[in-house]
């Protein structure tokens, strides 16, 4: 069976092709004459077809579906970077088994469709500030698990409210991380997958626990009592200058007393002398 198409003249020659390989999948007069005889519900699906052919990133495999929207699967690729031609329309954004490291800032701005992002099975370690900036109106599903991140930055969120998968990841839960969390604006089911590896101080019984499930854990005690201490020790150094300063103003004072003193002592016995010349000239 051959098909004729028509719309040659409106679409490019890679329409044809397409059109030709759908009258043949169909196979049937109805579907021949539905799909060449340029009707608007078949030219709108045929458009379709080629936006998604031609508007692809590079390497990654590209689908499309009325409900669900376009899907890029750039998996298992060795990709070290986030490839830039991301098409802009994007819901799904697979980048899983890759070799990522980082996520830079504005890595993710034009997607402002996004709804999934799978980061996850990476070697990512840092996540820089705004890294998802422009995604906080549409991110419903985060995936950095399996990587190498050992605390979270809120910074590079950017108000993103996803629910996230943050499990196996060597967390080092310290101070930091339990000053952070009250910052971050993930669901905070999510952070329940913080499960620390290591943690400061050692013997806080921290490690191996989900971070957040971990009763009566304190974390900044020690800085605390260690903030305490060099408070003291300011305080009494500044204690020790007040004293010095003022045995010093008070042997200052002293010895001017004693100097005043000694002139005033001095002062009658002049008078005296001057009395007794007067007295002499007055006999004479």
């Amino acid at each position: 069976m051959l098909c004729l198409c028509s719309l040659e003249k409106i679409y490019t020659r890679k329409a044809i092709p397409i059109c030709k390989w759908f009258c043949w999948k169909k196979k049937g007069p109805l579907a021949v004459r539905a799909c060449c005889s340029g009707q608007k519900f078949w030219k709108d699906k045929l458009q379709a077809i080629i936006a998604t052919a031609t508007s692809c990133s590079k390497s990654c495999y590209c689908s499309q579906s009325e409900a669900g929207g376009k899907t890029v699967r750039c998996s298992n690729l060795r990709l070290t970077e986030i490839p830039q031609d991301i098409p802009n329309d994007t819901r799904r954004l697979y980048l899983d088994f890759n070799l990522l490291t980082a996520v830079p800032a504005n890595a993710f701005l034009q997607l402002r469709q996004l709804r999934e992002l799978d980061l996850s099975h990476n070697e990512l370690a840092q996540l820089e500030p705004e890294a998802f900036k422009g995604l906080a109106g549409s991110l419903q599903f985060l995936d950095l698990s399996s990587n190498k991140l050992m605390t979270l930055n809120p910074d590079a969120f950017m108000g993103v409210r996803a629910r996230a998968n943050l499990t196996h990841n060597p967390w080092h839960c310290d101070c930091n991380l339990q000053n952070v969390m009250p910052r971050m604006s993930l669901e905070t089911a999510s952070l329940a997958g913080i499960v620390c590896q290591t943690a400061d101080p050692e013997d806080a019984g921290a490690q191996g626990t989900p971070f957040l499930l971990t009763k009566d854990l304190d974390l900044c005690a020690v800085l605390k009592k260690t903030t305490d201490v060099a408070m003291l020790v300011t305080m009494f150094g500044w204690f020790t200058m007040v004293i010095s300063y003022l045995v010093y103003y008070v042997r200052h004072n002293q010895e001017d007393a004693r100097r005043h003193l000694e002139y005033l002592k001095s002062l009658p016995s002049k008078q005296g002398k001057s009395e007794e010349s007067s007295t002499i000239s007055t006999v004479v």
